[in-house]
């Protein structure tokens, strides 16, 4: 019986490593961060300061103006605009989400918006106006200048896409490191890895935007500005996670799930734009790649690529930073001769 129980206890020492607890406590961490995360972002949607305009006859306006920015919680933040042409056209460039129109003759007014910037920012404009035109005993009617496309329920396909491609480029990563050690074995191995991203990036993109465009019409008429902007989010997902790899090894690829899905998909303003998100959700997703995706289709898709610039810089900037501090990673690394360096093949 004594010597069944002490080979049990080697048995057991051998099969659950410190190794391998210390993963398995850091897998327990990312599915509590992914609770916190999604739940945190998503449990209690408020609007925060959207950008509305309002325009009407100039002794109606101050007292407008003054009313909104009253509302509890700042859910929107109002500006004059000279009148109804500029107010439209500023919606349709991205600059505003709506835009109020006050009758001057009478009791009905209009609420210009764009669907396009996202539905959750539209509901919530609406839901203020209607608190703010009761006050004044006054009805209004909606115009949606960018409406969604027929095949884009909710505005939602471009966030999947965009955190579709994401998947499609850590996973790549991670599964060479699978195959081949999670640490290249010295800088030429890291530069193959990293030269095997742009094309998987390219087909990933194109095939993509094919099936968001002529395939399911869920996104039509901008096949290769999709396809270009689906290389370059699979690229940056890629040469980030091998980045993280070759510093961390295995623990690398939990960082990545960390950085593109605990963190990165709930703050992407998919199911809620950036407005209405927490203040720490909101503050931090335009600079990771699912938010800069996101809104940069949403951009290309409604708004003509005004101000899509900036977003698709920091994709950019992503895959750049992934390529530079792989390779310099991986010539420190195979310079000291790290033991798990020397012990990967790939």
């Amino acid at each position: 019986m004594r010597h069944r129980f002490d080979t049990f206890v080697r048995e057991l020492g051998d099969a659950v490593t410190l190794r391998t607890v210390a993963l398995l406590v850091g897998t327990l961490l990312l599915s509590w961060g992914f609770i916190a995360s999604y739940v945190g972002a998503f449990h209690d949607p408020s609007p925060h300061r959207i950008d509305v305009g309002v325009t009407g006859p100039q002794q109606a306006l101050a007292g407008v103006l003054q009313q909104l920015e009253a509302l509890p919680g700042e859910p929107v933040e109002a500006e004059e605009v000279s009148d109804r042409s500029t107010a439209a056209a500023r919606i349709e460039d991205g600059d505003l989400v709506a835009a109020l129109v006050v009758d001057g003759s009478g009791t009905q007014d209009e609420l210009l918006v764009a669907s396009g910037a996202g539905s959750s920012l539209v509901t919530a404009v609406e839901q203020a106006t209607t608190q703010l035109e009761a006050q004044q005993g006054r009805t209004f009617t909606t115009t949606d200048l960018v409406p969604l496309e027929s095949g884009d329920a909710r505005g939602l396909s471009g966030f999947y896409v965009v955190t579709g491609w994401i998947i499609g480029g850590y996973l790549m990563a991670s599964l060479m490191g699978v195959a081949k050690g999670a640490r290249p074995a010295n800088p030429r191995r890291a530069a193959i890895r990293l030269a095997a991203a742009v094309p998987y990036a390219a087909i990933a993109g194109i095939g993509g935007a094919v099936i968001v465009d002529p395939w399911l019409s869920a996104l039509t008429g901008h096949l290769w500005a999709l396809a270009g902007l689906g290389t370059l989010l699979v690229l940056a997902a890629a040469t980030v996670t091998t980045a993280l790899q070759v510093i961390f090894g295995t623990v690398g690829v939990g960082l990545t799930v960390m950085l593109f899905v605990v963190l990165g998909n709930p703050s992407a303003g998919g199911a809620f734009q950036w407005q209405m998100l927490p203040a720490f959700w909101r503050e931090v997703g335009p600079w990771l790649p699912n938010g800069a995706g996101t809104e940069a289709l949403r951009r290309l898709v409604y708004f003509d690529g005004a101000e899509v610039a900036g977003h698709v810089a920091v994709i950019g900037a992503y895959a750049a930073a992934g390529i530079v501090v792989a390779m310099v990673a991986a010539a420190v690394l195979h310079r000291r001769g790290a033991p798990e360096h020397r012990m990967n093949a790939g």
